[in-house]
């Protein structure tokens, strides 16, 4: 395959740069493989496709206030993964100015909170940092959640700011466990469901720690030669006796997908997974996917490429440019039967 059966053309305007409130009520593409039937409906329409014979798996990870600002705003670094106690892996800019040995004082969001000191350890091949805090800090008192930077270019191109405080809010799932506090982006497909929405579902959890690999755009031609980044997940105990017991298997977002594929059987404990899809993969464990509308290019698309085909999928993609739907991870959604 080829990294150009996976581009087209998305009009600026169609990036949401804001969520639909209340939150179920975004558009609902129903894509029908069968036939290719599509229809559009809205996201609390939802539960006329299901039974309670059905099973949703979600990705409860929740996001950290991982944007963090240095020396009174001069420096942003994001954190991706705590390595060790208070050692982080992070990249940042300007980068000219996260050399080895650097150190930096971290700015306060909370009222009254003194800056915290960082020193700059190392830097790697891949661009990334090796920061320590030279003390333990409460990240909340620190850092903003960490929104996508298309959604911040097409705010500042529209002279809104760039971060608002109700995106502490909606740009986490309502059902994020505070246990599982371990991602840097949301599982955005599960952003559209409210609790009693939730409620609606014979439904389980699993947890995939979203990285910055999930971003990372395909730089090759040819899509068989590009490296996979690697997650952490998890599945509890449960899901594999829910699995068995339900006529199918519906994964909230690409994330759930690669969990779910990654150990078809859903075998309980941890793990880590690599796993690329993209047509012809056959899935062995998703049987439904509900999924948001995805970067041209991207893993993710060529994910759901492999779900519905890639035709259909393309079809699909230029009906929701014509009406209008709402693009990437504040925007609209599809359900793949």
């Amino acid at each position: 395959m080829k990294l150009d059966d996976f581009v087209y053309e998305l009009p600026e305007s169609r990036i949401a740069t804001h969520p639909v409130e209340p939150r179920d009520h975004c558009k609902l593409m129903v894509i029908h493989r069968a036939d290719g039937k599509i229809e559009h409906r809205r996201f609390d329409d939802l539960a006329e496709y299901f039974t309670p014979r059905d099973l949703l798996v979600l990705n409860d990870t929740k996001v950290i206030p991982a944007r963090l600002h240095a020396n009174n705003g001069q420096i942003e670094i994001l954190l991706i993964e705590e390595t060790s106690p208070r050692h982080w892996l992070c990249i940042g800019k300007p980068g000219k100015k996260l050399k080895p040995q650097t150190e930096l004082w971290i700015d306060p969001l909370k009222p009254g909170a003194e800056p915290a000191k960082i020193e700059i350890l190392k830097s790697l091949p891949s661009g990334e940092r090796v920061i320590r805090f030279f003390k333990d800090i409460n990240l909340a008192d620190y850092g903003e959640l960490p929104l996508p930077p298309y959604i911040q270019k097409q705010r500042k191109e529209q002279h809104e700011p760039l971060y608002i405080a109700q995106d502490s809010e909606v740009y986490q799932t309502t059902y994020a466990n505070n246990e599982h506090a371990n991602s840097v982006a949301a599982p955005t497909a599960g952003l559209h469901f409210t609790p009693e929405l939730l409620q609606k579902f014979n439904h389980a959890f699993v947890t995939l720690n979203v990285g910055l690999g999930t971003f990372r755009p395909v730089k090759v031609a040819d899509i068989t030669e590009h490296e996979m980044h690697r997650e952490h997940f998890f599945i509890p105990e449960n899901l594999q006796e829910k699995a068995a017991n339900s006529e199918r298997v519906v994964a909230v977002g690409t994330t759930v997908a690669r969990v779910l594929e990654s150990v078809p059987k859903l075998k309980p404990g941890s793990g880590e997974t690599n796993i690329f899809m993209y047509p012809p993969y056959k899935f062995k464990r998703v049987d439904a996917l509900i999924t948001n509308f995805h970067l041209p290019g991207s893993t993710l698309l060529m994910l759901v490429a492999a779900f519905a085909g890639l035709e259909l999928q393309r079809k699909a993609y230029q009906e929701a440019i014509a009406n209008r739907y709402r693009f990437f991870s504040y925007g609209d959604a599809m359900l793949i039967l």
